[in-house]
């Protein structure tokens, strides 16, 4: 599976680790993370690709609010 903006992804390394967040952004060999609450879309933390895990999920992040995006990664299990 291919790292996608939209891509629902899990942590697993840093303080966030466990913890869903979706893709922003892709570059090279980072992207930009955001889960609505701790890490708002219109400031999305940057992480290594390496240190994120794909849950195979997607969410439509065109027009979305912080509020939609942690009601929607609540079914994962994160932004509680």
């Amino acid at each position: 599976m291919e790292l996608k903006i939209g891509s629902v992804v899990r942590a697993m390394a840093g303080r966030d680790k466990g913890s869903f967040f979706v893709v922003t952004a892709v570059e090279k060999s980072r992207c930009s993370i955001a889960d609505g609450k701790s890490r708002k879309l219109a400031s999305p933390k940057r992480k290594n690709i390496r240190h994120i895990s794909l849950t195979g999920s997607m969410i439509d992040i065109k027009d979305i609010t912080d509020k939609k995006l942690r009601t929607m990664l609540r079914a994962f299990g994160g932004a509680e």
